[in-house]
């Protein structure tokens, strides 16, 4: 088990835990992931890291800001694609986490620094800090990153968890994220399965970059709030930034454990017991 699985809490005892088909060690494997996934807000890790409720901030962000976002998040999104697709297996088989959030709170202070004004430079460069991570997770979890499948997975990450209660976008959870998103990531992987990376301008491509990117920048836009508050400034936007990457670790361990159970049990048996868990399990 990783060490950010182990960190994350486990469910209390119930009637889902006698019911499971799994083995302990698994049951309490996927408990975490569960909580990872349905469970890990942004919002609160922003609330916690600046002191303030991300809706108070909110008003900080200019008039026009969101269709900046926007295109920082679809250019981002479309260099990790590349990133993804043709070097993410050639990434080094060693634990980079501490590598990983130190240059996450470089990249942050910058961004604190310079606020919205950033963004085009300071975004792509901490989601490519990012998916690296994420990778170090998908290899622990037995993922194959040569395989243009799993490289995307790993890019799905970006397009998980971006719900906002508030605004009732995607309140349906990890697997109704999953279905939405299966069709376009199952579509891009076979092209690039069989024409390599070749013209990102492929109606595939184009599509996955687009469904992942408006997605992302949800959470882009929470990220950028708190980075805007005035008296923020470099030290607390390099704490953003840290709360930003540890978003996503959460998220890919919890994704990734669920592919893995999923091979080992099969996806049905591997749904049924989330499922069991979303109905019944008390989280911690």
């Amino acid at each position: 088990m990783s060490e950010l699985g182990a960190n994350l809490p486990v469910a209390r005892p119930s009637i889902v835990q006698r019911q499971s088909s799994l083995p302990d060690g698994d049951r309490e494997a996927l408990e975490r992931a569960f909580h990872a996934l349905e469970h890990t807000s942004f919002a609160t890790k922003i609330a916690g890291a600046v002191g303030k409720q991300l809706g108070s901030l909110i008003r900080f962000l200019p008039p026009g800001a969101s269709a900046l976002i926007d295109r920082a998040a679809e250019k981002a999104i479309r260099r990790a694609l590349t990133v993804a697709v043709r070097s993410l297996g050639e990434t080094p088989k060693r634990d980079s986490r501490l590598m990983h959030r130190a240059l996450a709170v470089a990249s942050g202070a910058a961004g604190g620094l310079f606020g919205l004004t950033s963004i085009a430079v300071e975004l792509p460069v901490s989601t490519l800090i990012i998916l690296r991570s994420i990778a170090d997770i998908a290899r622990n979890e037995g993922e194959e990153l040569s395989d243009p499948a799993v490289a995307l997975a790993c890019l799905e990450v970006f397009a998980i968890g971006s719900g906002s209660q508030d605004t009732g976008v995607l309140k349906s959870g990890y697997f109704a994220t999953r279905a939405l998103m299966g069709k376009t990531v199952g579509e891009a992987a076979q092209f690039v399965a069989a024409n390599g990376l070749g013209d990102a301008s492929a109606p595939a491509l184009v599509r996955l970059i687009s469904q992942i990117g408006s997605r992302f920048g949800i959470i882009v836009s929470e990220k950028l709030a708190a980075q805007a508050v005035p008296v923020i400034g470099a030290a607390a936007g390099a704490t953003v930034n840290y709360a930003f990457l540890e978003h996503f670790q959460s998220l890919a361990f919890g994704h990734f454990t669920v592919r893995r159970l999923e091979r080992q049990y099969g996806h049905e048996v591997v749904r049924a017991e989330y499922d069991r868990l979303a109905d019944g399990a008390v989280p911690a």
